[in-house]
C-alpha cells in the first residue's frame, strides 16, 4: 500500500509531520480531517522525501509556524494603512463570528498576512494571548497600529461576552469611516492636480519659452514698443528665470513654516477653524467631522464603553482641534451631571438638526442610536458635498487653466502678428 508523507496543521494552530498508508491520497486527506489535522502538503513517499519532523526550539507554536524570515532594512516601517487594518479586523471578526477561538484566528491571519508590518503585529499578539494576556492588553502594547478606539472597543466586548460583535461594529465603523475618508481626498485630490499642471506649465512657458521669443522680437522689431501684455508677460518671466531658486526657496519655506504653525496648540486650532470657514471646502470639512463624531461616539456607546471614556477618545479621535474642544465642553457638562446638548449648541460647530435629534435621543434614552443615524444622514450629506463640490471645480479649474496659459500664448503671438503684417505690407 502506498505510504504518503504529510504535513499539516491541529487545531491550535500548531505544524506536525509524519507518514500515513492509505491507498489513495484523497483517502490520506479523509483520515487527516478525520483525525483533527488540517493538511498541508501530502506527498507520496516514493516520490518525495520524507519530511523532517520540526525541532522543538521552546518558543510557542504560533511563533514556530508563522515566523516571518528576518531580512536586514534600513528604515524598518511601523505603521500600516487604514485599508489594511479595516480588512485585518473584518477577516477575525468573521473568523470569531464562525466559532473559532481567537488565538486560532490570529494564527490563521498570520499565517495569510502579506503586510510584513501587520503580520509581526498579529504573531505579537497570539504570542501575547497565549502567554496569558487579555487581546485589549495585547493591542494596547501596539498603539501605532491600534488607537484607543480599537482598543477600549475591544476591552468593552471582552467585558461583555460580545467581542465578536464589537469586531463587526468595529469593521463596519472602520469600513464607512474609510469611505469618507477616501471621497473627502477624492474631492480634494483633483483641483491640486490641475493646480500643480498649471503652475509647472506655467513655469516652463516663463522659463524656457517667453526668453526665446524675446530674443526673437528684438531681432525682428528692430527696437519697435511691444504690446503691453507682452511686455508684462517678459517681465515676469525674467524675474521667474533670474530668482528660481529664489521662489523655490521661499515655497520651501512657506511649506516648513505651515508645518510648523500646525504643530503649535494655536496655531492649529486657528487652521482647523479656517478649514470649517473656508469656502468651497468648508462645507465639506465640517460635515465630514461631524460624521465622524457622531459615529465614533455611537459606536463607543452602543458597544459598551462608559460615556465619559467615550467621549474622551472621541475627542482624541475627533480629528480637528475645534471640535476636540467642543467635545471637551460636552465631557465637563456631562461629568456634572448636565445634558449633552447644551454646550454643543455653545460651541457653535454644530447645526441645529444635529442638535435637535441628539436632544431627542437623549430624551428617549436612545442617544446611541440617534448618533449613529445622524452619521448616516452625515454620511449621505458628505456624497452630496463632494459631488456638488467636484461637478463646480471642474469647470473652474478648466477655465483658470485656460485663462493662466491662454495669456502666455496671446502675449506671445501678438508681436507675430504685428510682424507678419508688417512683412506683407
Amino acid at each position: 500500500m502506498p505510504r504518503y508523507s504529510y504535513v499539516a496543521l491541529d487545531a491550535r494552530g500548531q505544524e506536525s509531520a509524519g507518514v500515513i498508508e492509505t491507498p489513495t491520497q484523497n483517502d490520506a486527506i479523509t483520515q487527516l480531517r478525520q483525525n483533527g489535522l488540517f493538511p498541508k502538503s501530502i506527498v507520496e513517499e516514493s516520490k518525495a522525501p520524507k519530511p523532517k519532523t520540526p525541532k522543538s526550539s521552546g518558543k510557542t507554536p504560533v511563533a514556530e509556524a508563522a515566523k516571518p524570515k528576518k531580512s536586514f532594512t534600513l528604515f524598518q516601517r511601523t505603521t500600516i494603512k487604514g485599508k489594511t487594518l479595516m480588512i485585518f479586523t473584518r477577516q477575525l471578526a468573521t473568523l470569531i463570528d464562525a466559532g473559532l477561538p481567537l488565538l486560532r484566528g490570529l494564527t490563521v491571519l498570520s499565517k495569510q498576512e502579506p503586510d510584513p508590518v501587520l503580520k509581526r503585529v498579529i504573531i505579537n499578539l497570539a504570542e501575547s494571548v497565549q502567554g496569558g494576556s487579555t487581546f485589549s492588553e495585547s493591542l494596547n502594547a501596539h498603539p501605532k497600529i491600534f488607537n484607543k478606539l480599537f482598543v477600549n472597543m475591544v476591552k468593552a466586548g471582552e467585558l461583555g461576552g460580545v467581542l465578536e460583535l464589537v469586531l463587526l461594529r468595529l469593521a463596519e465603523f472602520q469600513e464607512k469611516a474609510q469611505k469618507i475618508k477616501n471621497k473627502v481626498v477624492a474631492a480634494m485630490f483633483y483641483p491640486i492636480i490641475v493646480l500643480v499642471i498649471a503652475i509647472a506649465i506655467m513655469a516652463f512657458l516663463l522659463v524656457f519659452i517667453v526668453p526665446k521669443f524675446e530674443a526673437i522680437f528684438a531681432d525682428m522689431l528692430g527696437g519697435r514698443p511691444l504690446p503691453a501684455l507682452t511686455s508684462f508677460v517678459i517681465s515676469i518671466s525674467n524675474v521667474v528665470k533670474d530668482n528660481i531658486f529664489l521662489i523655490i526657496g521661499a515655497g520651501i519655506a512657506a511649506v516648513v513654516a505651515f508645518k510648523f504653525v500646525q504643530r503649535q496648540p494655536k496655531g492649529q486650532e486657528a487652521i482647523d477653524g479656517i478649514m470649517l470657514k473656508a469656502p468651497l471646502f468648508g462645507d465639506l470639512t465640517r460635515k465630514s467631522a461631524i460624521s465622524r463624531f457622531s459615529r465614533t461616539l455611537g459606536t463607543l456607546v452602543t458597544s459598551g464603553v462608559p460615556i465619559l471614556q467615550a467621549l474622551n477618545i472621541t475627542r482624541e479621535t475627533a480629528g480637528n482641534v475645534v471640535i476636540s474642544q467642543a467635545i471637551t465642553k460636552v465631557h465637563d457638562a456631562v461629568k456634572e451631571g448636565e445634558s449633552v446638548v447644551a454646550p454643543l449648541d455653545a460651541s457653535g460647530v454644530f447645526p441645529p438638526m444635529v442638535i435637535s435629534m441628539i436632544d431627542v435621543g437623549e430624551e428617549t434614552g436612545q442617544l446611541p442610536q440617534m448618533l449613529l443615524k445622524v452619521a448616516e444622514v452625515y454620511d449621505d450629506e458628505v456624497d452630496n458635498a463632494v459631488e456638488g463640490l467636484t461637478s463646480l471645480l471642474e469647470p473652474i479649474m478648466i477655465v483658470f487653466l485656460a485663462v493662466v496659459v491662454g495669456t502666455i500664448v496671446i502675449a506671445l503671438f501678438m508681436p507675430l502678428i504685428s510682424i507678419i503684417s508688417g512683412m506683407q505690407q
